[in-house]
């Protein structure tokens, strides 16, 4: 009789069958899961994997704990009135069918409006409202469909207890009976006759068959494992030529001892899976490697306004912010850390953190959480946390705010490395079929061999070994790029668009001279802390201009990006911008103008001298060789003579453009078959930068940091801009000249296997050092180019 499994879980049915829509289930938490998933029309999650499910534990008042507010404040990285966030482990994440359901909690509960897996952390971070649901209801319905969450409450943090050493440990038992296997092969392979091998040869042989044992059910399963779901999913992964080889050896060498038709290949058979995880623990290392560079060095350089015990302002970085820190937020600014709301009237948009976008007002002795967006002029708080640079990389790589760009490079590896495994495959069946015929004693070391010497591992490595370390390299460079991607859609640009102020004018030399009827000295104050709240390029140069008048809180502040700013203290109402926002005609356009009216009656104007950023003319010289330059600027056409000098002549200067005109403009450009850069201030360009191949954000003493961008430029590198881009197309060549050298190793390596030269134990030694080898390629060239970009002229 059949043995009955469960339908959810896959566990035998022995002792307690219960049976539903004619399924069996092994117990009524697996029954249940099913019921959920069919009253929410989600039994598809069992077409992706049969049986993915785990067995629900006892749940019943486990987590009662979950309903103390401490507990909860502890859990959750984002709680602010309706919307909670919270990031939790879950150790049964294993498979496609565990990231579809866990990605579809919202149509478990509604209530629930967004859940997003970590697959290689084994984290879901899921956003609900806390009004409707609780953390105890989300975790125990996590713990109903099977997926029951990990919570330490030894220090109240989730998914941080665990470190994955399983390779390790596979390493650890394919190298020791890797070992003992070549040792008890030494009598036969020295031919030692008589006596010793007589006695106890067959001893030896299945002492090795016993040590191959967990080297291939154990230390060996990941790679069935990958194949067998590639080619359940219909597709020929790089594992399949792999696990093809590791069981033909283990089946022929079973064999051999069995009927006593030889020893075997035990030793090639562990040599080859100790290699292979060898190679695979050294790119693990790697990769772990570039990681910790990119998220705790490559620091961002958004800087914040902190406020001293004097009263003074002076701008710090970000990750300098330490707690008790009083910090100055203005209109449109980040909030880089978890605080209490100090002066001000604060309205923050949280949308970078929830997706939401309705702001949410605060008062004085409020809690503001990091990633918010001041949205109603400038406040005040205290920061009651450090920086948690993971946290700020994390929102800026969210998902939600990627744009579906093509995948190039990626795409190509992956298309390569498909066709290869077909090719290899057809290579390896030929040349058995061939040796079959002619010397039957080699087919088999033949078809393992070139199942393991033609992998295509170092081709899956040279792009994101390539891209990873360029990432690194342009970190400590001061430009920060968001992933890989963006330095493939980098190298393919060809049209560079520039903002005017604050992009090619440098915000720190600007001067400006006042032409008007004198301000009073309220209108000088209220002018002073109107432009206080304001962090555009003119707003802040005229604040640091302008003398020093004492702090007063604003009834109201409103930004028109594009247009000015307005305020309102007392009785007195201040506009600034340009002369239609304040209701005046501009009558010389000779250079930027800002002006000013108060209480509807115009006042005058300051007239700004802009500085050009240092090696400008130079930059786009080198730029005009292989890409079309645009200056896009909201301001009027007073520097258009100034720029036509200093710029090559086929600079297109195009001025009086709105935030929504620039977008437009690419927009176009792109329908025609432009891949557009777009330099701006991160600020009024943040439509733009979006609609961009490749938005980069200029960042001097500004908080820039924002989903638009795909990449942060230090000011200081802005010259460098040309270097930046140029090496992004190098990178592109290093990756075509690894797969040039990978391909030469292969047909090496292919005809030595074909010709029955080459045994499988020295193939897989072969093979990781052909990765390695790769790597270490990928790794100096990258390294060589940026020394190159750092190179004074």
């Amino acid at each position: 009789m059949d043995k009955l499994s469960c339908f959810h879980c896959g566990d035998d049915c022995d002792n307690t069958n219960i049976t539903f829509n004619e399924k069996n289930f092994c117990c009524n938490g697996c029954k249940t899961v099913y019921e959920i998933f069919s009253e929410n029309d989600l039994t598809c999650y069992y077409d992706l994997q049969a049986s993915p499910g785990a067995v629900p534990k006892e749940i019943q008042g486990k987590y009662d704990f979950l309903s103390q507010d401490d507990i909860i404040e502890k859990l959750t990285e984002f709680n602010d009135g309706s919307i909670q966030i919270a990031t939790l482990y879950i150790p049964h994440i294993h498979c496609s069918s565990c990231i579809w359901i866990l990605e579809n909690l919202n149509k478990l509960n509604e209530d629930i409006t967004a859940s997003q897996v970590n697959f290689g952390k084994k984290t879901v971070r899921i956003t609900y409202n806390s009004e409707k649901v609780t953390l105890k209801d989300t975790v125990l319905l996590l713990s109903t469909i099977g997926y029951e969450p990990y919570i330490s409450l030894d220090d109240f943090k989730t998914g941080q207890q665990h470190v994955n050493r399983s390779l390790i440990y596979k390493l650890g038992i394919a190298g020791f009976a890797f070992g003992n296997v070549m040792f008890l092969s030494f009598p036969e392979y020295f031919e030692v006759g008589e006596y010793w091998l007589e006695q106890y040869k067959h001893l030896f042989r299945w002492l090795m068959f016993a040590f191959s044992i967990p080297v291939v059910f154990y230390a060996g399963r990941d790679y069935f494992i990958s194949a067998y779901k590639g080619l359940n999913s219909k597709l020929l992964n790089i594992d399949v030529p792999i696990a093809l080889g590791i069981a033909v050896l283990f089946i022929r060498s079973t064999a051999e001892i069995i009927f006593d038709l030889g020893s075997g290949f035990f030793d090639s058979l562990t040599g080859l899976v100790f290699f292979l995880l060898l190679g695979k623990f050294f790119q693990q290392k790697t990769y772990t490697f570039l990681s910790f560079e990119r998220d705790y060095k490559s620091y961002f350089p958004i800087a914040v306004t902190k406020i001293t015990s004097v009263g003074n302002e002076s701008p710090i970085q970000v990750y300098d912010i330490k707690k008790g820190d009083r910090l100055l937020i203005r209109n449109e600014e980040l909030i880089p850390v978890d605080g209490i709301l100090i002066n001000g009237k604060a309205r923050i948009d949280y949308s970078f953190v929830t997706g939401e976008s309705e702001t949410v007002s605060k008062q004085s002795g409020d809690k503001l959480y990091a990633g918010g967006k001041q949205t109603s002029g400038v406040i005040e708080m205290e920061a009651i946390k450090s920086v948690e640079q993971s946290y700020l990389t994390q929102l800026w790589s969210n998902d939600v705010f990627n744009k579906n760009k093509e995948d190039g490079f990626t795409t190509l590896t992956n298309a390569i490395s498909k066709r290869f495994t077909i090719a290899v495959l057809s290579i390896a069946i030929i040349a058995t079929l061939f040796w079959l015929a002619t010397d039957a004693s080699k087919a088999m070391n033949v078809f393992t061999a070139v199942l393991i010497i033609a992998c295509p591992c170092a081709i899956a490595l040279s792009a994101p070994f390539t891209f990873g370390n360029l990432l690194r390299i342009f970190g400590k460079l001061k430009f920060y790029v968001k992933n890989a991607s963006v330095i493939e859609q980098l190298a393919t640009v060809n049209t560079i668009i520039f903002d005017k102020t604050g992009t090619i004018t440098s915000n720190q030399k600007s001067t400006a001279n006042y032409e008007g009827v004198a301000l009073t000295s309220s209108e000088e104050t209220l002018l002073k802390n109107t432009l206080r709240g304001s962090n555009h390029p003119l707003s802040r140069t005229l604040y640091d201009i302008l003398d020093e008048h004492h702090i007063i809180s604003l009834n109201h502040f409103e930004e028109h990006l594009g247009k000015g700013i307005e305020a309102t203290h007392d009785n007195n109402h201040i506009k600034i911008g340009s002369a239609s926002f304040v209701g005046t005609t501009e009558s010389s356009v000779l250079n930027t103008t800002v002006h000013i009216s108060t209480n509807d009656h115009y006042k005058g104007k300051f007239t700004f001298y802009n500085s050009y950023r240092k090696g400008l003319s130079k930059l786009f010289n080198q730029l005009k060789k292989h890409h079309d330059l645009v200056i896009l600027s909201g301001d009027n056409e007073g520097e258009l003579e100034n720029l036509k000098k200093l710029l090559p002549s086929k600079t297109k200067l195009i001025f009086n453009q709105k935030p929504d005109d620039k977008l437009e403009y690419i927009k176009y450009h792109q329908s025609e078959g432009a891949k557009v850069l777009m330099v701006g201030d991160g600020l009024n360009d943040a439509g733009a930068l979006a609609q961009s191949n490749v938005g980069i954000a200029l960042s001097e003493n500004v908080n820039v940091f924002s989903p638009a961008c795909d990449a942060i430029l230090d000011a200081s590198k802005f010259k460098q801009l040309n270097k930046f881009i140029k090496a992004s197309k190098r990178a592109i060549d290093i990756i075509k000249w690894s797969f040039a050298l990978s391909f030469i190793y292969n047909i090496i390596g292919l005809y030595f296997a074909v010709t029955g030269q080459l045994s499988p134990v020295i193939a897989a030694i072969l093979m990781p050092l052909s990765s390695i080898s790769i790597v270490v390629f990928t790794t100096i060239a990258t390294t060589i180019l940026g020394k190159k970009i750092n190179e004074k002229e």
